[in-house]
């Protein structure tokens, strides 16, 4: 009898395990609806991640090595060498290369209406540089300003900034400088296309996409750094 018992309770707890998984597998917490496609990009956009972190990484192994090899007179050119990359990436020198000049003004019909156009919002602006980072290695200057991966778009006070600097009601100049001039008619023909433009109509604005140019020039950041940490030893230590 007592057998009989273990055995119904054992039959009992196996039957409630099962049902329990099979609840989970038929009813999940979270279920995943996006398509394919939205599966696809979210890959691509890791795998473009990935493979940025590599590129770094060998630059960065570059620079040891020359390190390393160089001998102690040379040391100071491959570190002056370094000091010079590091301005260029973080934009602070002039660039002159193949580009694109686009222009941001108010759409024809806002014009005819009379519509008034306080700005481009901060949202607007971040899709738009989100759109362009879909590229590799461009240098970008919106309104004048150099923008660069330390710089932010910020509303303040109602009024659309990058790097605290306010941007200009439209019409403004967004400069593009690209890696060659084949990447610059690539980058024209996906902003022709791309969806973006229907955002900006939507604010009564339009990009008016220059044709692709030899050579494009966009300013340095004039902004100077604060070194909070990094002090210059006394010679001859």
């Amino acid at each position: 009898m007592k057998n009989r018992y273990k055995f119904s309770i054992v039959l009992l707890i196996i039957g409630f395990m099962t049902a329990v998984q099979y609840n989970t597998m038929q009813k999940p917490k979270e279920r995943d609806t996006r398509d394919i496609w939205a599966i696809r990009n979210e890959l691509t956009a890791e795998k473009k991640l990935h493979s940025d972190l590599l590129s770094e990484v060998r630059e960065l192994d570059k620079t040891i090595d020359k390190y390393e090899s160089s001998k102690e007179v040379n040391t100071g050119k491959v570190l002056s060498e370094t000091v010079d990359k590091l301005y260029e990436k973080a934009g602070m020198t002039d660039i002159v290369g193949p580009g694109l000049v686009i222009e941001v003004r108010p759409s024809p019909e806002s014009v005819a209406y009379g519509i008034p156009i306080s700005g481009i919002s901060p949202n607007l602006l971040t899709r738009f540089v989100n759109e362009l980072n879909r590229f590799k290695g461009h240098s970008l200057e919106i309104d004048g300003k150099r923008y660069t991966k330390l710089s932010s778009i910020r509303d303040i006070n109602g009024i659309t900034t990058v790097n605290g600097i306010n941007i200009s009601t439209p019409p403004f100049k967004i400069k593009i400088v690209a890696q060659s001039f084949a990447d610059s008619e690539k980058l024209f023909n996906t902003i022709h296309a791309s969806e973006i433009n229907d955002d900006f109509y939507l604010d009564d604005l339009i990009l008016d996409v220059g044709k692709p140019e030899r050579n494009v020039k966009i300013r340095g950041w004039k902004e100077r750094f604060n070194n909070l940490y990094l002090k210059e030893s006394p010679k001859g230590e």
